[in-house]
């Protein structure tokens, strides 16, 4: 995965099987689509999301609370510091290791961990699927570099239809 930033939205590529993906975001949580391009099957398809579908994601997030330690490692060349957090909801634990030693906009940061203190360099995300069931993934930031993003990097190309995310998930489904 590539995360490309400003201070005012995001974009996060990688690929899935023949398909190049694309999640884009606003920093104020109000927009957010997946853009899929399957360039071999002729398929070019934004799923926009809408306001409510993206109060629903928010509000399945986890609620942490964080306790600091006094626990520190380098990794990926940033002098880091564990934080554990505590999932208020299910009570779950996560060892989140931040770094103080870069800052990054807000809109860089998983809001589910804006008041950590720090970037978080190894963390754990989460997602709804497209069944709706939650899940997690593990992620460690391998670096951050002063790169232009690629034109058209946060904006959706006029040759995608654009869908609804119900039509992404059945698509999804599909295909499970």
């Amino acid at each position: 995965m590539k995360e490309y930033f400003r201070s005012d939205s995001t974009a996060t590529t990688f690929s899935a099987g023949p398909a190049n993906i694309k999640l884009l975001a606003d920093a104020n949580y109000k927009f957010f689509a997946v853009v899929a391009d399957a360039s071999a099957f002729k398929i070019k398809k934004a799923a926009i999301y809408t306001p409510d579908e993206i109060n629903q994601i928010l509000n399945g997030f986890p609620t942490f609370t964080f306790a600091p330690s006094t626990e520190t490692k380098q990794i990926s060349g940033f002098n880091c510091k564990k934080v554990v957090a505590t999932d208020t909801k299910t009570q779950k634990t996560y060892d989140i290791w931040i770094t103080n030693d870069i800052s990054l906009p807000s809109a860089v940061i998983e809001k589910y961990y804006a008041s950590i203190g720090g970037v978080p360099i190894q963390y754990t995300s989460f997602q709804k699927g497209p069944d709706g069931a939650w899940v997690s993934a593990d992620n460690t930031i391998s670096g951050v570099t002063d790169q232009k993003a690629p034109a058209g990097t946060f904006g959706i190309a006029p040759d995608f239809d654009k869908i609804s995310k119900g039509d992404l998930d059945a698509m999804a489904r599909s295909k499970q």
